[in-house]
């Protein structure tokens, strides 16, 4: 992967960075089916929205993952914060000339730009949760399959070593923010980042995350934060999606 050189000129470093941002969302949306709208089987959605950008359909029924996340934390959270991102984007972009651009280009964008601050928060904000929500699945956890594992030994000495990154950047981000398994050219990381930021604004491939917002478990964990993560990362974490985003 070609990498940000921080030694450029502005104007190239920003060009570049922005190239980097809209592939790695581009690539990690189509794989994932995250678009301005994920078809799926799914939950009854929450209440439309209006405006260009929708909210995704949940892959799976609002009380599939009880007990790690229940339905009332899916209500809350997807139902309640997700969306209200999504109508704080539609607001902010209406009239503009991203109104009608892919949210992955209107999230690379609008990083970094000071001027754009809320537009990226809301769009970036969206894009994370849509793959969050891919990152999960019933049944989840285990094993991740072959060529993943591989990487994982690789980059971590094993595949449980890689787990425990994970959920050592769950716990350490503090404040809310994200934790990521990411691709760093053909290297495995993992890497947290705080409130809407995600990987690609570092150049860096995605491939599943953890929502460490405290909505994202407090109705279920309280403060308990090393619960939820190591509860989702044991019966949750979608590998296959990961793995599918490899490629």
């Amino acid at each position: 992967m070609t990498r940000i050189d921080d030694n450029a000129p502005a104007g190239t470093m920003d060009r570049r960075r922005f190239l980097l941002g809209a592939a790695s969302l581009a690539v990690a949306a189509g794989l994932g089916g995250l678009s301005r709208q994920v078809g799926a089987q799914a939950a009854p959605p929450a209440a439309p929205t209006a405006g260009p950008f929708t909210l995704m359909k949940l892959p799976y029924a609002d009380s599939a993952l009880d007990p790690v996340i229940s339905a009332n934390t899916i209500g809350f959270h997807y139902g309640k914060h997700h969306k209200g991102y999504v109508d704080n984007l539609n607001k902010l972009v209406a009239g503009t000339e991203l109104a009608d651009k892919p949210l992955a280009t209107v999230v690379a964008a609008t990083a970094g730009n000071p001027d754009k601050v809320a537009i990226f928060n809301n769009a970036a904000q969206v894009w994370n949760h849509d793959f969050y929500w891919a990152s999960l699945k019933p049944g989840g956890g285990g094993e991740p399959p072959a060529v993943l594992g591989k990487l994982m030994e690789t980059a971590f000495g094993s595949v449980a070593a890689c787990k425990d990154e994970l959920k050592k950047a769950a716990l350490g981000q503090f404040g809310s923010g994200w934790a990521w398994l990411a691709l760093d050219g053909g290297k495995l990381v993992v890497v947290k980042t705080a409130n809407a930021d995600n990987p690609t604004t570092k150049g860096l491939k995605p491939l599943l995350t953890i929502d460490v917002w405290e909505h994202a478990y407090y109705l279920d964990y309280q403060n308990r934060r090393a619960d939820y993560a190591q509860a989702v990362i044991d019966k949750l974490l979608n590998w296959g999606f990961a793995a599918g985003n490899l490629a």
